[in-house]
């Protein structure tokens, strides 16, 4: 999912538009304020963000994604139509990923978007290794240990904790962990989910309690102690 904010409806329809056609799934977000909001609930793949907006500018949104450990590693592409070589170097120093200059062609957007990403897949590719509390999963070897002793996970269990300690903090709904775990195809009922929570915390012992329930939404990984 690739979030696009910028106040000006015509060009955020565009954006959104294009991404559509080309593969990508997209939503627009007028104004940054909006988008850090969804951000407590939902982590995109990618954010394009515009520099002008009401009430916070781009830049201070940018600093509150970086400053945020639940949403400082999401990729970001600034796009706005300050062109000078000192708004770009701002730009990729409070954090930026690239920088897009307006008017830009969508094109150009779509490839640049391609280009994050693909450094972004390299880079996590070379870091599989991630650890909440006493739990560490290490993805090249399919391993999961909890305080160093190796635990068996069934196949959706493993996709489970690895999509839940990917994101930790970030809550998922039923038909959420539904659509990432078992596919959007799946036809099956959202209790499938609540009796895989309920094994894979039995598996991990005092460790599964890392695992919270968000009554009333679903379930969320919580932070290290």
């Amino acid at each position: 999912m690739i979030w696009c904010v910028d106040d000006d409806d015509t060009i955020r329809e565009i954006e959104v538009y294009t991404l559509t056609q080309t593969g990508f799934e997209a939503r627009g977000f007028s104004d940054g304020i909006s988008m850090l909001e969804a951000l407590r609930t939902e982590k995109p793949e990618l954010i394009v963000l515009d520099i002008m907006l009401p009430g916070k500018d781009g830049v201070e949104v940018l600093r509150e994604i970086r400053n945020n450990p639940l949403t400082k590693g999401i990729p970001v592409i600034m796009a706005t139509a300050k062109g000078t070589e000192m708004d770009k170097i701002y730009g990729l120093d409070t954090g930026a990923d690239d920088y897009l200059v307006k008017p830009f062609g969508v094109m150009e957007m779509v490839s640049r978007i391609k280009a994050v990403l693909r450094r972004c897949e390299s880079a996590e590719k070379n870091d599989d290794t991630v650890s909440v509390g006493d739990i560490v999963l290490i993805d090249r070897e399919h391993l999961v240990t909890v305080k160093g002793e190796k635990i068996t996970l069934t196949f959706k269990e493993y996709k489970l904790l690895k999509l839940f300690m990917n994101s930790p903090g970030i809550v998922f709904s039923r038909d959420k962990l539904l659509s990432e775990v078992w596919g959007v195809d799946y036809l099956g009922e959202s209790r499938t989910v609540d009796m895989h929570i309920k094994t894979l915390r039995q598996k991990l012992g005092e460790a599964g309690s890392q695992i919270k329930t968000v009554i009333g939404v679903g379930y969320k990984m919580g932070s290290s102690k």
